[in-house]
């Protein structure tokens, strides 16, 4: 009876304790959801009290929209709030398709014009050219419109047409164009070739719809080429379509081998995704070129094919971007595109590299601090980290422009000289006869006189900023003389200037030609004739010594706080 007795006491505690346990699970349940009721209410009160009482007329739907934007941004940048009108815009993001005529435009002037027209395309095929200014588009002047606008007027159902009037450098008067409408695909791979003797080089931009399926063709083509090993170039690919990581991936790795995995608060996003398909190749000598703009997706392939030591990864600490969203659909056709998961590589090291849950004071966030940065191992054993993004085996740092070659191009002074050597050379058959010779170079020098590309540099806006303080200090006055000596010792010549970085400006003259005969493959063709990554890959490939020794090595944390530095930076 004792025994039975102390039985019942232990039951009796343990019902207690889970019916305190279940009642404050209960209580903070009740609680939450009061606290939504709550803030729901407050919210209701104050958009009827705005719209009756506010001094002017109010647009209730714009500022339900502010207040949604308002509200996500202070989660993260990648939840947003996508109205029914702005679905066709993010169908484009995931499938790269549209309906329209393959050009990308920009402002210029009071009109859009033409920066570059997609080949075989409508706007290539009817003989639309960068540079051309759009007047009307079906007798609807573009003078003053955005260029949100213009492209919507330009975009439209497949097979419908449209009447351009446009103005040409070096035609008189405007030029009609009618053009009909199509389904555009923008592809992952606008260009794959030999870079070197069996080195392929394949450039993948995108990882929407069948991200995957092109690269597997270029591959499968370089390969029929003679290609023993290969070039993937992620450079400022933003990411996209998760599962078509994995298709990529697959390419090189075995099947039903991990590439990536998703963890979230809600388990139906946690998953495993494993390579389903027969690889192209497990054993080709294999370089991944990345920078600061891979992100996402292509940091997932790059990652997953470090901690596999299956290819050497070369370039700049990637982006850093390693959460998952999910679109929820919504009333009205709209939908919520939320944060649900965070991305993890085989290793086990997840990619994010800000952490939005913990903000400062202020609002603003921070990157993982090295003190909470954790060690992992790839598949050989090489030390890898966590931290946010992807740290290249070999480190190069970007090539950085002058200041009067950015002002050159941001100022479409290198645009424009290309539509005007194109309009006077309509046809090549050679790219490497495009690249601006010393005497082209002079045609260009002509072509910018009395043009305006002023530009400063950091010495100057240092001493700017000195002299601002000592006018205010007073102490101006006494060392004027030496500000305006030193004034002109750092004034930069911007006639010397031209000389001094004329290889790096003859360079961007070289692509932006290029890109008028033979489009976006052009542009890339060119971009890779003085590229040092590339150069670095090709050396690592070519040495097939090289290229296991860096598989096989084991890096210490000192590159990790190096490369952390950089992406702070």
């Amino acid at each position: 009876m004792k025994a039975w007795s102390k039985l019942r006491k232990v039951r009796i505690l343990l019902i207690a304790s889970m019916v305190v346990v279940l009642s404050f699970g209960f209580v903070a349940l009740k609680d939450k959801e009061f606290e939504i009721i709550k803030s729901l209410d407050i919210f209701h009160t104050l958009f009827n009290e705005l719209n009756r009482f506010y001094v002017d007329d109010t647009q209730p739907d714009k500022l339900i929209e502010s207040a949604i934007n308002g509200m996500l941004t202070s989660l993260d940048p990648y939840t947003t709030y996508i109205p029914e009108e702005d679905m066709e815009d993010f169908t484009f993001m995931t499938t790269g398709e549209y309906g329209g005529i393959g050009a990308l435009i920009r402002r210029g002037g009071n009109f859009a014009i033409v920066l570059e027209p997609y080949e075989n395309f409508p706007a290539q095929k009817s003989g639309l050219r960068a540079g051309d200014t759009i007047v009307t588009i079906d007798g609807i002047s573009t003078k003053g419109k955005e260029i949100s606008e213009v492209s919507e007027l330009l975009k439209g159902t497949p097979n419908t047409s449209l009447v351009l009037k446009i103005k040409r450098i070096g035609a008189k008067g405007t030029l009609e164009k009618t053009l009909t409408r199509q389904k555009i695909t923008i592809p992952n791979v606008p260009y794959y070739g030999l870079v070197a003797d069996h080195i392929g080089y394949i450039r993948l931009i995108g990882f929407t719809k069948d991200a995957g399926v092109e690269t597997r063709e270029a591959l499968l083509k370089l390969k029929e080429a003679g290609a023993s090993s290969v070039i993937l170039d992620l450079r400022g690919n933003p990411g996209g379509l998760l599962i078509e990581s994995v298709n990529v991936s697959n390419l090189f790795i075995a099947r039903n081998q991990e590439v990536v995995s998703t963890r979230g608060k809600v388990k139906q996003w946690d998953n495993i995704y494993k390579t389903t398909a027969d690889p192209v190749d497990t054993s080709i000598r294999l370089v991944v070129l990345v920078n600061h703009g891979s992100a996402s997706a292509s940091e997932i392939v790059a990652g997953a094919l470090q901690d596999l030591d299956r290819a050497v990864i070369i370039g700049q600490r990637t982006y850093g971007k390693g959460l998952v969203q999910t679109t929820r659909p919504l009333s009205y056709n709209s939908q919520l595109k939320v944060t649900t998961a965070k991305y993890y590589i085989p290793s086990g090291r997840c990619i994010q590299a800000v952490d939005y849950s913990h903000r400062n004071e202020d609002g603003s966030v921070g990157y993982i601090p090295d003190s909470l940065i954790r060690e992992f191992s790839t598949h050989n054993g090489r030390k890898v980290f966590d931290g946010g993004g992807i740290s290249p085996d070999i480190a190069l740092d970007p090539p950085e422009l002058s200041n009067i070659a950015v002002s050159l191009y941001t100022k479409n002074l290198i645009f424009d000289y290309a539509t005007l050597y194109y309009s006077n050379h309509l046809s090549s058959a050679d790219i490497k006869g495009l690249k601006p010779s010393e005497t082209e170079y002079g045609n260009f020098l002509s072509f910018l006189k009395g043009k305006s590309y002023d530009y400063s540099t950091e010495s100057d806006d240092q001493l700017k900023a000195l002299e601002k303080v000592a006018r205010q200090e007073k102490y101006y006055d006494g060392a004027k003389g030496e500000f305006e000596a030193l004034q002109k010792k750092l004034a930069h010549d911007k006639e010397k200037d031209l000389q001094t970085f004329s290889g790096e400006i003859k360079e961007l003259l070289y692509e932006e030609i290029s890109s008028r005969y033979f489009f976006q493959k052009g542009r890339i063709m060119a971009s890779l004739d003085d590229d040092p990554l590339l150069s670095k890959a090709v050396e690592i490939l070519q040495s097939p010594q090289d290229y296991a020794n860096v598989l096989q090595r084991s890096f210490g944390s000192a590159n990790v706080k190096a490369g952390m530095t950089h992406l702070a930076n």
